[in-house]
Parts: structure tokens; sequence; C-alpha cells
């Protein structure tokens, strides 16, 4: 790569992550719940009356509004480029803000959060990694990926503080309207950022150095050059799999992030929104460390870890977070690691979505998988509260989430990796050659000893 394509690359990451920080305020549900929660028991004019069962509900429809509307998002990024993409999310999350700052109903949260801002999360973050990945040769798919990502999983390290402080001093309703204003602005100058790589762009590095040409220009045509369209993915058998994978790993993450502050409640008081924001470290963490990980060992294996990793702490969570006064460190300690688990998750996937069906129709692409994310954290969450609920305890949903991790794992030996596919087809023909070089060395010894016998 030239050094100004690599400058080039480098705000398009930087852009892409700051858009990300700012639509990472979903993964803040659980603080606004909290608050929400305390203006019902509250009561009066003026507060919340909702029925305690629903405290999840925008959250949950955020979520599957924002991977539904990722299909129609990838395509507008796919056809008009992500500048234009990620300026419409900005005003779509800001208006969304705006509209809840106002009221109280249920039901225009439902369309304030739910639906106007599940929509802008999703034509902001379909823009911030597409291009990105553009400028990068495709052994840094997992790293460029995981970077950009991370900002949508780091959010909350400054939102928790944040949106804590402005609830103390302004409100539900301020705190929404600063950040309906906020994120607006920085969205939509942030969208400007974000550019393709000119026309007939080729990122150095796209083929690793061999010493056989044409053996990398095989390697690369099995899993470099592939460009699937929507409906011919749709008819693999590896999109279905991984689709069911994405719902298990995302729904059973987006479980604990939409509740863990209420979860911290009760040992960390008002202090419980520094849970929110230390899972977030581990939540962006994840993603850069499984993105690096997975260039490095596969995919496939790397998705397997995480799966078992995460049903583990599903399993201790039964215990500490069941437990009459459950310890501070303790509901850190599975936070962090759940986030780090679940954030693993978002670049994995759309590493898989490239690796497998290419870069052309990519925005599409990962919008027909992310709908899993969405519909797993809607399932999920949704479940989650109606079991709060009715039980008062989260036992049952970290057993339900621990199972379905397990099966998960289990899955994930049917997936082939395509990188790994291809690696071995490299060694295979290094082996062929040295095996014919051998041959032809032999033979020519043999007629040697032949001529000298004569």
């Amino acid at each position: 790569m030239s050094k100004d394509s690599t400058s080039k690359g480098k705000i398009v990451i930087t852009a892409g992550t700051g858009i990300n920080l700012a639509l990472g305020i979903l993964y803040t549900w659980s603080i606004f719940k909290v608050a929400i929660k305390q203006s019902i028991e509250t009561g009066g004019t003026g507060e919340f009356n909702w029925n305690p069962a629903s405290l999840n509900d925008p959250y949950a429809v955020c979520c599957l509004v924002f991977a539904c509307m990722m299909i129609i998002a990838g395509k507008c990024q796919d056809l008009f480029g992500p500048r234009i993409t990620a300026f419409t999310g900005g005003i779509l999350v800001g208006t969304g803000f705006i509209i809840i700052s106002q009221t109280t109903s249920y039901y225009m949260w439902i369309l304030g959060f739910g639906i106007l801002v599940g929509t802008g999360i999703a034509f902001g973050y379909s823009s911030a990694t597409p291009p990105a990945l553009k400028w990068y040769p495709p052994v840094k798919t997992g790293k460029i990926a995981g970077i950009v990502v991370s900002g949508f999983g780091l959010a909350s390290v400054y939102i928790a503080p944040l949106s804590q402080y402005l609830l103390s001093h302004w409100g539900i309703q301020g705190t929404m309207l600063f950040f309906g204003i906020a994120f607006f602005i920085v969205v939509s100058l942030l969208s400007q950022l974000l550019v393709n790589p000119p026309e007939g762009y080729v990122p150095g590095g796209v083929v690793e150095r061999r010493s056989n040409a044409e053996a990398n220009l095989k390697a690369r045509a099995s899993f470099e050059d592939i460009n699937y369209t929507p409906q011919e993915m749709m008819r693999t058998y590896s999109f279905w799999m991984l689709w069911i994978l994405y719902f298990i790993g995302a729904g059973a993450g987006l479980m604990v992030i939409g509740s863990v502050a209420g979860m911290a409640k009760s040992s960390m008081g008002a202090n419980a929104f520094l849970a929110v924001a230390i899972m977030a470290l581990g939540n962006a963490g994840g993603r850069i460390a499984a993105g690096i990980l997975s260039d490095k060992i596969g995919r496939t294996r790397t998705l397997a870890s995480i799966f078992i990793l995460q049903a583990l702490m599903m399993f201790i969570a039964v215990p500490v977070v069941g437990a009459k006064s459950p310890g501070a460190a303790s509901l850190v300690f599975l936070a962090t690691f759940i986030g780090f688990n679940y954030g693993a998750n978002l670049a994995l996937f759309p590493s898989f979505t490239k690796d497998f069906w290419g870069i052309k129709n990519f925005g599409v692409n990962y919008g027909l998988i992310f709908t899993a994310w969405g519909f797993g954290g809607f399932v999920m969450s949704k479940a989650s509260q109606i079991l709060l609920a009715g039980t008062n305890t989260f036992t049952s949903s970290f057993i339900a989430a621990g199972v379905l991790l397990c099966i998960g794992a289990i899955l994930t030996y049917f997936i082939k990796d395509r990188k790994e596919i291809a690696r071995h087809g490299l060694a295979q023909q290094a082996a062929t050659r040295s095996s014919c070089k051998q041959s032809s060395f032999a033979s020519n010894a043999s007629k040697q000893d032949v001529s000298l016998d004569l």
C-alpha cells in the first residue's frame, strides 16, 4: 500500500470507529431502563406508566429494527456509498431521540427509540465497516473489522457515566434531547469522511508472498475473488448455519447487556452504571482480539472458543446473580467477560461474510446475516424480561442461554473456514510440487546410473 492510501485508510477507520462510538448508545439501555422503572414506582403526573414486563420493549424493538433495516441500509451503502448512508443514519437517530425527549408514552418510545433510532443505527453501522475493509488487504480483514466495530462496544465507557450524570441533573427527557442533538451533529460530520477507494484500487498484500505465483493465484481465486449476490448467498448451507450461530451468540450477550445495570443495582447502588462502562471495555476488547486472532488461527476455531467461554460465563452467573447480595467484584468480572465474548461475534461474523461471499455485495449480504443479531436480541431480551417479571430472578435466563451456547459451540464444527481450506490447498500444492521434484530427481538419478552401467 502507498503512503497516501494508508493515510486515507486510517482516516476512514477513524471516522467509522467514531460513528460507532456514538451509535453504541444502544448498549446503555439498561441505565435508561432503571430510570424509567424508578419513574414508574414514583408515579404521579408526568411520570412513566408502563407495565414492568414491557420495560425492555423499546430496546428489544430497536435491536430487531436495527437488524432488519441493515438489509436496506446495506443495499443503500452498496449503491450510494457510505457517506450518504451514514448521514441519513445521523438524521434518523437524532430525530428518534428528540421525539422520545418530549413524551413518556410507551408507544412513542417504541416509535422513537425502537423504530427511528434502530433504523438510524442500521444506516450508520452498515456504512462504517465496508469502506474500511476496502482500503486494506484480505489478510487484515479480521483486524480492521474488529477495530471499527469496537467503537460500538466501547461507547458505554463514556455514555454510561455521562448518562448517569445527565439523568440526575436533567431528568430522562433532558437527557434524551441532549443525545438527540449531539449524535446528529457527530454522526453527520463524521459521515463526510467515509469514502471508498477509487475504481480499480487494489490494496497491497492482497496475495501473500509465496515462491510459486500460480499457487498464489489459485489460492486467491478460491476465496478472495468470490462475489455472491444476496440470492446466491441465501441458497448456501453456510448462510443458514451462520445465521443460527449469530442468533445464539448475539442473543445471549444482548440479554445481559440490556439488564446489567439492573443486576448491579442491589450491590452497587448509584454506581451500577460502572458495571455497564466496564462491560463496554470487555465488549470492545473482544472485537479487536477476536478479529486479530481469527486472522491467525481461522474464524471457526475462534468462534468455537468464544461460544464455549460464553457458555461457561452464563453458568457461573447463575449462583452469582442469584445470591441475595451478589458481590460487586463478581458482577463486574462476569459483565466484563460476557461483554468480551459477545463483542467477539461482532468482529467474526462480518469477517465470515467477506470471506465466504466477497466484498462486492458485502453491505446487503452482511445485512441479511445481521438479522440474526436482531432476532436474537429481540427474542432473548424479551424472554428474559418476562421471566424476570414472573420469577424475580435471572436464573432461568442464564441457564437457557448457556445451553444454547453449548449447542452453538457444537454447530461451529459444521462450518468450513474458507481461509483454512485455501491454506490447506496451498500446503497440498506445495507437497505435490515437492513430491514431483523428488520423483524427477530420482528419475534423473536412475537414468545416470543406467548410463554409467552401460
